[in-house]
């Protein structure tokens, strides 16, 4: 996969991307937020705000930037920022962002691990422009080590490049990869399929 497979995936996703996954997702967007714990005036970051489902739910009180690397994605997002100026979009790439090192105090990463061509570059950013002691949480698919989902995962994989994510992809390999304090994990969405992850930046 890179970056521009991705691009051309999520063009063909975007227009109807709010009907196919908006409540697929919806549990897992909901339990993240409801996780972070805000106080008035943080900085917010959104890595990956694809349509900006989720930008409706951070309280009114906090300022949020949402970046994507697909202007498609991004376009739709603007729906959700109208007349909001504590919401802004960007057009980034998550792997090298522009942001000044410890620019926000908490940062969330919804279902964007496995759509990124190199995961550890992206979290080694978001390290960056997360304040040291700041919290991360990330909300993801991760390989699935029962028979049925790991079959499913192993005939999707060959399609990664066209669906614009990877059917595979090892948690604990991640969290190895990635030095994160980990506070907590619990399952999300349907079936507990998804992963969210509570993490602190040891930056």
């Amino acid at each position: 996969m890179d970056d521009q497979a991705i691009i051309k995936a999520y063009k063909r996703y975007a227009g109807s991307y709010d009907r196919i996954f908006g409540k697929v997702f919806e549990h897992g967007r909901r339990a993240l937020i409801g996780k972070m714990g805000f106080a008035p005036g943080q900085r917010i970051l959104e890595v990956g705000v694809g349509t900006g489902l989720s930008l409706p739910l951070y309280p009114k009180e906090v300022s949020v930037v949402g970046i994507d690397i697909s202007p498609h994605m991004l376009w739709h997002a603007r729906n959700y920022t109208n007349g909001n100026g504590s919401r802004s979009l960007s057009l980034m790439d998550a792997q090298s962002m522009s942001f000044a090192d410890n620019s926000f105090d908490k940062v969330a990463v919804m279902y964007v691990v496995t759509v990124v061509p190199e995961p550890e570059k992206m979290m080694e950013e978001i390290r960056r422009v997360c304040k040291p002691g700041g919290d991360i949480f990330v909300v993801n698919h991760f390989s699935n080590p029962h028979l049925i989902p790991r079959m499913v995962e192993t005939v999707m994989l060959p399609f990664k490049g066209l669906l614009g994510f990877r059917p595979r992809f090892s948690l604990e390999a991640f969290l190895a990869q990635n030095p994160l304090q980990v506070v907590e994990t619990c399952p999300v969405n349907l079936l507990g399929y998804w992963t969210l992850i509570h993490a602190r930046n040891a930056s």
